[in-house]
Order: C-alpha cells, then sequence, then structure tokens
C-alpha cells in the first residue's frame, strides 16, 4: 500500500484550530449548577436553560411576563431605548427581577395601558409586531398574514391547523393556574403550578421572536436583540421536541452575534468526524448520500480494468466499502482500485488518514480487490494541485473525483470554488459526484440567511424525532450537537469564518454549466434502490426521494434536504 503525507499551510476552513464549542459552555453551566445544587426549588424546565426560577415564584414570573408583553406591546419605539439605556440590568438569569426591573423600567417612561395606533407602518417597530398587541391583534398569529411564512416551519406548534375550539378562543390567553377548571388541561396535583399551556400560540410567537430578533441584530439595533433573544429562552421552554431543540441552538448563535462572542475556525476536525459518524448512524442522509454517489462511480468504471477514486472529504472512509464490495462482485473480476483520501490536519498530529487507509487495505485483501491508497492532508481544497495527486492518462486509469458536503465551505475563500474547478478539469475524470445541502445559506443579507436556515435546519430537526427513540439515543444527541455547529456557524460568523455556505442545486448547476461540465443522469434504478434504502429506517414515511432533472434529492415530506448530482467534462472541454 503505497502513501504520500503531504503538508499544506495555505488557510482555509480546516485549521484545526480549537474551538469554541457548547460542549465547553455546557460543561460551564454544569459547574455552575452543582455550585448552586444545595440552594433548592428551582423549576428544572428553567434551570437546564439557564434560568433561575424558583416553583414557588413561578405564578408571580408568569404574571410579571405578561403584564411585560402587555406593556411593551403599547410601547413606543423610544420608550424600549430609553429602557436598555437608563434600567439597571439585572443577572439574566434571574428571570423574576429580570422582568420586574424591565417593568420599572417601563413604567417610569409614563405608558397608559391603552393601545396606540401606528401612524407609520414602515417605521412600525418588529419587537411591538411580534412581542406584543393587545388581544385583538394576538390573534393574527394564527392567520396566514405574517410577514413570516410559518407553514414553512414543520410540525403543528409553529402553524397550528385551526379548529373550532381554537377559532372561538383565539382572541384569549389561555393560562392554567392551580385552581384551573379548563377539562382539556390536565396537571397532577404534585405538579401543578402556573405554566403556559397553550403551546401552539407560544410556539408561533417564539418563531416570531426569533425572526424579530435577527432583524434587531440586521438593523445593528443590539439592545433590542438583547432583550428578544433573552426572551426566546422563555418561550423555547414552553415547548418540546424539535422546537424546542432548534430554537435554543438558533438563540445560542444569536447570543453569540450579539455579545461578539464567536466560534472559532471549526473544532477540531476529529471531533467534528465523530459527530458526523453519529448523524450517519441516526439519520439516511449521508448514507443516501453514499450510496447515490457509489451507483454513478460504479456506472462510470463499468469495464474499466483500473479505477481511481480522488476523495474530497475521506473522513473514516465509510463510503467505500460499499463500493469496494460491488466491484469484487463485478463479473469478470474487479478492477484494480486506487483511492486518493484528503482531509484536515488533526490537531494532535496523528495521521488519521493512513488509520483509514489501512482498514481499507484489510477489507480489500478479504475480498480480493487489488488496492492502493494515498492519503493528503491539507487545510483546504483549494491547496491542492493536480500534479500532486499522481493522476495517470485516460487510458491508464478511469478517474472519479466524489465530493460530499465539501465544495461548498471553498465559497467562503476568494477564488477557492474556481480553484478546485480548475484542479478537477485538470485531473480529466470520467464521473464527478457532488453532494450539497439543497439550501441557501450564502445570502449576503443576514435575516434572508437566518429565514433560510431556521425553516431548513426545523426540518432536519423534525426528521431527527422522527426517528421516535424514546428516550433519544447517544447517536441522536450527538446528531443535534452536529447540526447545532452549523447553524452557529451560519448565524454567529461573517466572512472568511462562516465555511457553512450551502447552496442550491439551481445554483451549483449555473456554477458548474459556465465552468464546461455537463450533467449526468443518475437514472430511475438509482432512484428506486434510494427509495428502498429509505424503507430501513424508523419513521422512514416522513423521508421522500425525488427526481430533479437527472439528480436525486432526499428531503422530509415536502422540503427537500439534500441533493446529489453528477458530472463530466463537456466535450467542448476534452476536445481543448
Amino acid at each position: 500500500m503505497k502513501r504520500d503525507h503531504q503538508h499544506s499551510y495555505g488557510g482555509g476552513s480546516g485549521s484545526g484550530k480549537g474551538d469554541y464549542s457548547s460542549s465547553t459552555g455546557n460543561a460551564n453551566k454544569a459547574k455552575m449548577w452543582e455550585e448552586e445544587q444545595d440552594t433548592g426549588g428551582m423549576d428544572e424546565l428553567l434551570e437546564v436553560l439557564g434560568y433561575k426560577v424558583r416553583s414557588s415564584e413561578m405564578a408571580d414570573v408568569a404574571q410579571k411576563l405578561e403584564q411585560l408583553e402587555m406593556v411593551m406591546g403599547t410601547a413606543q419605539e423610544d420608550g424600549i431605548s430609553h429602557l436598555a439605556t437608563d434600567t439597571v440590568h439585572y443577572n439574566p438569569s434571574d428571570v423574576s427581577g429580570w422582568v420586574q426591573s424591565m417593568l420599572e423600567g417601563l413604567n417610569n417612561t409614563g405608558f397608559d395601558s391603552q393601545a396606540r395606533p401606528i401612524q407609520d407602518p414602515a417605521e412600525s417597530s418588529t419587537v411591538n409586531s411580534i412581542l406584543g398587541q393587545q388581544t385583538s391583534n394576538q390573534s393574527r398569529i394564527f392567520n396566514d398574514d405574517s410577514e413570516y411564512d410559518l407553514r414553512a416551519i414543520p410540525g403543528s406548534a409553529a402553524y397550528p391547523q385551526p379548529d373550532s375550539e381554537t377559532e372561538n378562543n383565539r382572541n384569549k390567553r389561555m393560562r392554567v393556574e392551580i385552581n384551573t377548571t379548563n377539562t382539556n388541561t390536565i396537571i397532577p396535583t404534585e405538579l401543578a403550578r402556573p405554566v403556559v399551556v397553550d403551546s401552539q400560540e407560544t410556539g408561533v410567537q417564539l418563531v416570531h421572536t426569533l425572526m424579530a430578533c435577527a432583524e434587531a441584530i440586521q438593523q445593528e439595533n443590539l439592545k433590542v436583540a438583547d432583550a428578544l433573544v433573552k426572551h426566546i429562552g422563555l418561550l423555547a421552554a414552553a415547548q418540546a421536541g424539535a422546537m424546542r431543540k432548534v430554537a435554543t441552538y438558533f438563540a445560542e448563535a444569536l447570543a453569540r452575534r450579539i455579545y461578539r462572542i464567536y466560534p472559532q475556525d471549526c473544532l477540531d476536525s476529529s471531533y467534528n468526524d465523530i459527530l458526523q459518524m453519529h448523524f450517519y448512524e441516526t439519520c439516511p442522509y449521508l448514507k443516501f448520500a453514499h450510496f447515490t454517489a457509489n451507483q454513478a462511480i460504479l456506472e462510470a468504471f463499468n469495464n474499466a480494468n483500473r479505477v481511481h477514486v480522488v476523495d474530497f472529504s475521506l473522513k473514516q472512509g465509510m463510503q467505500w466499502p460499499a463500493l469496494m464490495q460491488a466491484l469484487a462482485l463485478r463479473p469478470g473480476g474487479p478492477p484494480a482500485f486506487r483511492l486518493t483520501g484528503i482531509g484536515p490536519p488533526q490537531p494532535d498530529n496523528t495521521d488519521a488518514l493512513q488509520q483509514v487507509g489501512w482498514k481499507l487495505a484489510q477489507l480489500a485483501d478479504t475480498i480480493g480487490v487489488e488496492f492502493e491508497f494515498r492519503g493528503f492532508v491539507c487545510n483546504s481544497l483549494a491547496d491542492l494541485e493536480p500534479d500532486m495527486l499522481d493522476i495517470r492518462p485516460p487510458e491508464v486509469e478511469t478517474v472519479a473525483v466524489n465530493s460530499v458536503f465539501e465544495l461548498h465551505r471553498l465559497l467562503a475563500r476568494p477564488g477557492g470554488i474556481e480553484k478546485v474547478v480548475s484542479s478537477i478539469k485538470a485531473m480529466r475524470p470520467k464521473i464527478i459526484t457532488i453532494v450539497e445541502q439543497e439550501a441557501n445559506h450564502n445570502s449576503p443579507v443576514f435575516l434572508d440567511r437566518f429565514t433560510e436556515a431556521l425553516h431548513y435546519y426545523s426540518s432536519l430537526f423534525d426528521s431527527l424525532e422522527g426517528s421516535g427513540l424514546t428516550p433519544p439515543s447517544q447517536d441522536q444527541v450527538m446528531s443535534e450537537v452536529y447540526l447545532g455547529r452549523q447553524i452557529c456557524n451560519i448565524v454567529a460568523c461573517e466572512g472568511t469564518d462562516r465555511n457553512e455556505r450551502h447552496e442550491t442545486l439551481t445554483q451549483w448547476r449555473t456554477r458548474l454549466g459556465s465552468a464546461g461540465f455537463d450533467p449526468v443522469h443518475l437514472g430511475s434504478n438509482a432512484y428506486k434502490q434510494a427509495s428502498m434504502l429509505l424503507a430501513l429506517f424508523a419513521g422512514g414515511d416522513g423521508y421522500r426521494v425525488e427526481e430533479n432533472n437527472g439528480c436525486l434529492m432526499l428531503g422530509w415530506h415536502t422540503r427537500p434536504l439534500i441533493a446529489t448530482s453528477a458530472w463530466q467534462l463537456a466535450k467542448s472541454t476534452l476536445v481543448s
């Protein structure tokens, strides 16, 4: 087995620097909680989010929050500015004290309790329109006249389907107290305490508050954004399942952007690889990506005696055992298989690529496939030169280039994608397989990017919940961390640090077509087999495979989430 160990330090997304991770933050919170265990009596649900509220104070806090919503709903924008400037701010974790300080600050401005008409809709505060209007205006959150399309958020919490009972009660705030007589809500005696039980209304408020916070950030109104991001935590606490989890990750990302606590360049690559392995086990997205790409590569390798795959992101090499086994079963015997794996440097200087290569070599020996492996370490794909890869002429070997969730990172580096596309053309491969997220998270407008990300990751988290595992498995929990890191990068980072720059299949078609590549139809056989693959997963009824002009997409219900496409050099390029 041959192997090269190349080093190239030209910068890029895979620098291997330490990251300020959510796990570090969780460790700090855990330490803080341990120090406060003796205080006792804290509400467990809110305490998990870092808010200190005694169970005995829940009724008082709920009442104050309702008063705060009403007052802020009628406050004018200069009133909020007065609050942010002149009010003494308490520790945000002390919810009772913080709410009381907000109320005192607003009351000192002399606002009355009557709603004041907004003279110019164009100048209306997003905070007012999201956080509160009078009761007559609150019913609008259940209608489809919102400026944000809540139907794009999966599940019933964000956009409930109205029934007759909801229509009759939509103008009321339904809150349950200890002595409630509401027959639709059953609260055990030992757990009875004032809580918000209209989770649908709270879910809509949660989405609107997230959007309002993002809009305040875009307008550089950080004082309003600061107040909103704290309110998001309280609204998220009233939710369950995917809605609560995705809102928590977006709230963390917004907070990082507001307080300028930016995550570092990527956590070490080995940790990210571990998270991705859990993601691989939890849901079918990576399996679908590997399967559909392998199908295209296998067809391109038909009748070839020597084949060579250049993998732009080898990681744990999970994609290649299936392809090697398929080659071993080929009539007439398997071809000689050569694999070039590319990956980032490890923080502890271990040679992870070599370890993966040895494992694949052992498998190849077992199934009788002649195998050769070379590994290249680099910070960015843009640092690679074609002559480093020892590409042999087409008459000697058939070359395939494979990229799974990698090309979008190059968009953060000026000229990066153009450099890699040029290198691919110099390799003269027979097939190029590309798998990317089906989303536009590369908009220069922050609010557009945030809105698209909120819809996209809500669908992903909803699909993870569809596994139906109770309690969630370790794979699912780590998969959520994997996605949460992407959310943090999209929302909190800018410039070259923002490397999760996902673009849609349409955008990739335009880019690759103009660069001299023609699409390759993946075929109906790949579609059928990919559909059968989904039947192996719990909650598989929610997954959908869609054929799109020769490409295959995997989505959750009606939302496409990843797309596989195959490409070849245009005939005009081959002639030249």
